[in-house]
């Protein structure tokens, strides 16, 4: 029987600890630390002795506490031992630490694994992985393995299946990977995510039939940290609301100007305060962003300031290079690992092929496009041939007006401009509702057995995102959650009664769009609209739902699908 490995990190009995001293890297307010219910603080709390202890405390659903399997319960180490297995372990270590991450001319101090992105951790179907956190931080962190729908003590989620690993100490993730595709890797700790703490995990599948003959992974991200804030500080920002501007609507009448400085305290000097330059665009106040609309994504397309972009870790004045021969066919993984941005790529001169949408194969028909749309924590696979030239791979913030590219050389030239016209990204995007899953891969027709609902409430003015108006509760996740059982065909509606798109994640599992459309576990919610999807409940636990935008997750839009017992 597979065990997970113990989490060495000391329980403690004496309450909330007192801030630690802070270093250049951390910021004001901790990451995980929630300003605007002090009550709800989810710092390191009292720990009963014991694996696993907090999630007794915190299983207080309203059915009661035996209602719902725990993450540690045997079916959990049942199920795992179910899995097939090759036999082989990965084995990986991954520190947490404080670091330096050159932006051009620009050194931002922030949080890594070492580099940005970590390197890849790549594996088989049926591996198993071993990939040990040391947490080197001034607080506490995880990791969660985005995508995998792995036993659901290993899923990194504070609170719900884990203790968070404190300052000091160490915790071995410890699973059988089930499923091939493309996933990453980021803390599950506040907003950390927004720092440079993620990477790739890429799960290969020995019967795949693809063929080509190189392959990049593609890591786009929006950047802030240690330049303009931290995301800890941003979020203090937002969470100040907008003075009465509704979302997406462009119209600043009645905002508080003094609610927008740097960090919520009026003062912008030194975060470049309200930039004028943009009254035909978005326009930046403090570290939020106004006016930053896009058509495809039904309004407003986000309302966080970053003030650079990154391909891979650099940004567009240092572009990394990818070298091919003409001719070659390249498999592309790409990674949306963003905080509040939605990437429009494409590769001038070349059509896209997708293969695969969040590690699942898709259907062939229909799926070329010019450019493709990744809300934050999608990911797609598409196959590209090269032509012979050089060539720009270009990711648009969608609308924010703002590029970043890698420069694609299979011959000699010079590298086409990507600060204009892009007839590419002129195209519109394909949408993920256009395609099929493969049919080896689509869920078998079956009738629901359960159906659940969430409701996306808030606003921007308020900052008051949660699902039917209820902020989930760090200390106490169980609160809301809504119960299913295992063996059960599952039907999720998540009904959009916000101004603003939001992509919504689900953890330990992979859905279907309904009508056969692809397998995901990311997919983009537009305003006013309903997204419904379905899966099999075949994965024993308590898993997290949430918005990837990770200021709106932090505010409150998450909760919990639970197994019952």
């Amino acid at each position: 029987m597979n065990h997970p490995s113990e989490n060495t990190t000391e329980r403690r009995v004496d309450g909330l600890p007192t801030s630690p001293s802070l270093t250049e890297a951390t910021p004001t307010t901790p990451d995980h630390v929630h300003p605007a219910r002090p009550s709800r603080r989810p710092g390191r709390r009292s720990f009963l002795v014991g694996s696993l202890s907090v999630l007794a405390l915190a299983a207080c659903a309203p059915r009661g506490e035996g209602a719902f399997l725990i993450p540690d319960s045997q079916r959990v180490a049942d199920v795992e031992d179910d899995r097939e297995t090759t036999g082989k372990t990965v084995e990986v270590a991954l520190t947490a630490a404080a670091s330096a991450l050159k932006l051009g001319t620009t050194t931002a101090q922030t949080w890594s694994y070492g580099e940005i992105p970590a390197p890849v951790i790549r594996m088989s179907r049926g591996d198993r992985l071993k990939a040990t956190l040391t947490n080197d931080l001034t607080e506490d962190t995880t990791i969660h393995w985005h995508g995998l729908a792995l036993r659901n003590d290993m899923d990194g989620v504070p609170m719900l299946t884990q203790d968070p690993v404190a300052p000091g100490q160490s915790f071995t993730y410890d699973f059988i990977a089930p499923d091939p595709g493309t996933y990453w890797f980021h803390p599950h700790v506040g907003t950390q995510i927004d720092r440079g703490l993620y990477g790739a995990l890429i799960v290969d599948d020995p019967d795949e039939q693809l063929e080509y003959d190189d392959e990049w992974v593609i890591i786009l991200d929006d950047w802030l940290d240690g330049v303009t804030a931290t995301p800890a500080e941003v979020l203090t920002e937002l969470r100040q609301g907008m003075g009465g501007s509704s979302s997406g609507s462009g119209d600043m009448g009645g905002m508080d100007h003094g609610n927008m400085g740097g960090s919520g305290s009026g003062d912008m000097s030194g975060m470049g305060g309200m930039d004028h330059s943009g009254m035909g665009g978005p326009m930046r106040m403090g570290n939020m962003l106004m006016g930053a609309a896009s058509d495809v994504l039904g309004g407003d397309a986000g309302d966080v300031y970053y003030p650079t972009y990154l391909i891979n870790g650099r940004p567009a004045d240092d572009p990394e290079t990818f070298e091919a021969k003409p001719g070659a066919k390249v498999r592309l993984r790409i990674i949306n690992a963003g905080g509040d941005t939605a990437f429009r790529l494409a590769l001038t001169g070349h059509s896209l092929t997708v293969t695969h949408t969040d590690g699942f194969p898709v259907d062939g028909k229909a799926a070329e496009t010019q450019s493709l749309l990744l809300g934050m924590g999608e990911r797609y696979d598409a196959v590209v041939t090269m032509g012979d030239g050089v060539f720009a791979l270009v990711a648009e913030a969608e609308g924010k007006q703002e590029r970043v590219h890698a420069v694609v050389r299979t011959g000699s030239g010079e590298v086409p401009p990507t600060d204009g016209d892009v007839l590419e990204l002129a195209a519109a995007p394909l949408a993920a509702e256009a395609l099929k899953a493969r049919s080896d891969v689509a869920l078998p027709a079956k009738s629901a057995d359960r159906e659940l609902t969430l409701r996306l409430t808030g606003s921007m003015a308020a900052y008051d995102w949660a699902f039917d108006e209820t902020p989930y509760d760090h200390e106490k996740p169980m609160d809301t959650a809504q119960a299913i059982a295992e063996g059960e065909r599952v039907r999720l509606s998540f009904v959009n009664e916000t101004d603003m798109w939001h992509p919504l994640h689900l953890h330990g599992h992979t859905f279907q769009l309904t009508g056969g459309g692809p397998r995901k576990d990311t997919a983009i919610v537009l305003p006013g609209k309903t997204l419904t999807v379905e899966f099999d409940a075949n994965n024993p636990g308590r898993w997290l739902t949430h918005c990837h935008n990770i200021y709106h997750g932090e505010a409150g839009m998450m909760g919990v699908i639970a197994y019952e017992e």
